[in-house]
Formats: C-alpha cells, structure tokens, sequence
C-alpha cells in the first residue's frame, strides 16, 4: 500500500512539475524571475525526493503494516484538513498553518512535543517572510486584521 501511495504522489509530482514547465514562464517580460521558477523547484524537489523514499521503500523490503490501525489516522488528518481550511479564512495563512502543522505533527509524531512545537513555529515563519515579505506575495488574510 505504501509503495502504490507514493508512486500516486510521484505521478502527481511529475504532472505538477510538466505544468510548471510548459505552461509557466521561467522568465518575465523585463528578464526578472518569473512565475514558473518556484513550481519548477519545488516540482523537481518533490521528484526528486519522492524517487528516494521509494528507492529506500523498496530496499527495506519490510512487511506491511497493520492497515486498519491507520485508518484512524487517515480520518483525522481529513478532519484536520478540513478544519484548517475553516482556519485559514478565520485566522488568515500564518497563524492557521501554526494551528494545523502542531495537530498534525501531535498526530503523526507523537512523543515529540518540543520538535513538534519547534517545526509548527518555524515552517510557518518562514514561508511567511518568504513569501509575504521576501517576495511580496500574500499571505492568505484572516476574517479580523492581524497586527503583523
């Protein structure tokens, strides 16, 4: 079942990356970056690291895991996914994606609790001051004003 999940995701990778190269532009009309030069990366990144876990699934060659202790799992994280979206228009990008990266990881890392706090702080934080003050590309906006 694990293998199959992520052949799913590689050939959801490679898609997002062919539209990233044949449809977006890797530069503008000026010579500046454009906005096919973010997908592209991240697209190659996730093939990239896809075509490693799957290289390293097929080398452990273990059995496969009790599958319905993790349909659990897999109910909550489609009820954290929908939460987040309510979040997100309620709390706007930053703090939605601190919300939900913390459920999240308490779920799937548990025992962890200060890596856990640790990644749903900075993650957020640094796609915030990436995109929203780096590149000047908003943030998803809350329902109130935030003060930063």
């Amino acid at each position: 079942m694990r293998i199959a999940f992520l052949f799913v995701v590689l050939a959801g990778a490679v898609y997002y990356t062919s539209v990233a190269f044949l449809d977006l532009s890797f530069l503008s009309r000026t010579g500046r970056l454009g906005p096919g030069v973010f997908p592209r990366s991240v697209g190659g990144a996730a093939i990239a690291m896809t075509i490693w876990v799957i290289g390293d699934a097929l080398r452990e060659g273990r059995a496969p895991d009790d599958e319905s202790s993790t349909w659990g799992d897999v109910l909550m994280l489609m009820a954290l996914a929908v939460a987040y979206a309510v979040l997100l228009r309620l709390f706007g990008g930053l703090i939605a994606t601190v919300i939900y990266l913390g459920l999240t990881l308490s779920l799937l890392n548990r025992g962890h609790h200060r890596q856990n706090a640790v990644l749903s702080i900075a993650i957020p934080g640094a796609v915030y001051l990436l995109f929203d003050r780096l590149l000047n590309a908003n943030m998803p906006p809350a329902l109130f004003d935030m003060p930063f």
